[in-house]
C-alpha cells in the first residue's frame, strides 16, 4: 500500500472537513458547533494519519469510532432537531463510516502480510 494514495482516507478527511467548517454556514443549536468541529478535526487527523502510515487497524478502527460519534452528536450534543446542523454530522459521519470499513480489510492484509512472521 503506498503512502498518500488511499481514496478512503481522502474521502474522511472531506468529510472531516466538511463538518468541521459546516458550522459556518448552517444553523447551530445545542453544543453542535464544539461536536461538529472537534469530531471534523479529529477525522482530518485521522484521515491524514492513515494516508502517512497505511497498514495501521488501529487508526482505522479509531477513525471507524470517530465517525460513529459524529453520527451520534446530533443526539448526544442536543441539535437533532436543528435540521441544518444534524444532516451536517450524520452525512459526512456516515460517508467516513462507510469508506472506512471499506479501508479495514486492506489495511489489516497489509499489517499482516508485513508484521507476522510465518512459522518455520
Amino acid at each position: 500500500m503506498k503512502k498518500w494514495t488511499r481514496w478512503q482516507d481522502w474521502t474522511v478527511i472531506a468529510a472531516g472537513a466538511y463538518a468541521a467548517l459546516s458550522v459556518l454556514w448552517t444553523a447551530q443549536a445545542g453544543s453542535s458547533t464544539a461536536l461538529m468541529v472537534t469530531l471534523g478535526a479529529l477525522l482530518i487527523v485521522g484521515g491524514a494519519t492513515n494516508l502517512a502510515l497505511p497498514g495501521l487497524p488501529a487508526a482505522e478502527w479509531a477513525q471507524a469510532v470517530l465517525a460513529v460519534a459524529l453520527i451520534l452528536a446530533p443526539w448526544v450534543g442536543g441539535f437533532a432537531s436543528s435540521m441544518g446542523a444534524a444532516w451536517s454530522a450524520w452525512i459526512p459521519g456516515a460517508a467516513a463510516l462507510a469508506v472506512t470499513a471499506l479501508a479495514i480489510k486492506p489495511s489489516t492484509e497489509e499489517y499482516r502480510h508485513h508484521h507476522i512472521v510465518p512459522a518455520p
